[in-house]
């Protein structure tokens, strides 16, 4: 007997990427859709996926993509984005483990790499691949974090890792990318400042320059081609951003203490 399997996304406008995902999904037991307020087709299209659709003002990220999850009817689930889509190699994969209930057990969860779509080209190398996600898992022996950015999945026990590609499609140019980046880069000097994390102008300079060697030259990044080089720049450029940002928080908190 297979184990039920539940997959679970949350939208909003997503009607032009959701389509392909649903396609990709459509062996699962149950799709339930959380949306936080789409005002284009995107709940027309889950109904048309047989998908439960389900309205939740945003909470952000880990708390909305956890509701989700306890929506599901069953106790395993995997967990998608709208702009991403399983490959067939994936697809096998998973319905060989929930043909196993025994072999799926053993890990309370299970990952996988994610391959991002930059400029036109799934990158498989540098800092865009593998980009391990751990989507399948076991709502009883794992969850996800309450951070409302850069969220990810506890894990109780082993995780096992499968061999097909998670398909990351957003379908976003490069000023929306560096739009996106400008607010995660905004977000990730505040969770540091909290922190009383400080920096200096050495972590500065060297960050994105360590940052280069590893991904462009050691992870191959350069056989990724132009994508592979914007790619990885952008990634150089975030690091310097980020600090930057954070420096910046410092000197505005301390020029605001009484003297």
């Amino acid at each position: 007997m297979s184990e039920p399997l539940s997959v679970v996304l949350i939208t909003k406008n997503a009607a032009a990427l959701l389509e392909k995902c649903l396609q990709s999904c459509a062996f699962a037991d149950e799709i339930v859709v959380v949306d936080s307020g789409s005002s284009d087709n995107t709940t027309a299209i889950a109904s048309a996926y047989k998908a439960r659709v389900i309205h939740q003002d945003w909470l952000g990220f880990g708390p909305q993509k956890q509701f989700a999850v306890s929506q599901a009817s069953h106790d395993w689930v995997l967990c998608l984005d709208a702009d991403e889509w399983l490959s067939e190699k994936l697809v096998s994969e998973i319905n060989g483990l929930l043909n196993n209930p025994q072999q799926l057990a053993a890990c309370g969860a299970w990952r996988f790499a994610r391959s991002n779509k930059f400029m036109g080209r799934f990158l498989k190398f540098g800092e865009g691949y593998p980009d391990y996600s751990l989507r399948l898992f076991d709502r009883r022996r794992a969850r996800w974090s309450d951070d409302l950015v850069h969220e990810y999945v506890h894990s109780q026990g082993e995780v096992g890792t499968l061999r097909g590609d998670l398909m990351h499609e957003s379908g976003e140019d490069i000023a929306l990318y560096l739009g996106k980046q400008n607010r995660y880069t905004t977000l990730q000097a505040e969770t540091l400042y909290q922190r009383g994390k400080k920096v200096g102008v050495g972590k500065l300079l060297f960050s994105p320059l360590l940052r280069f060697v590893k991904f462009y030259l050691l992870r191959q990044g350069f056989r990724d081609g132009l994508p592979g080089l914007v790619h990885i720049s952008i990634g150089c450029f975030n690091s310097y951003i980020k600090y930057a940002k954070l420096i910046e928080l410092h000197r505005l908190a301390a020029q605001a203490k009484p003297r």
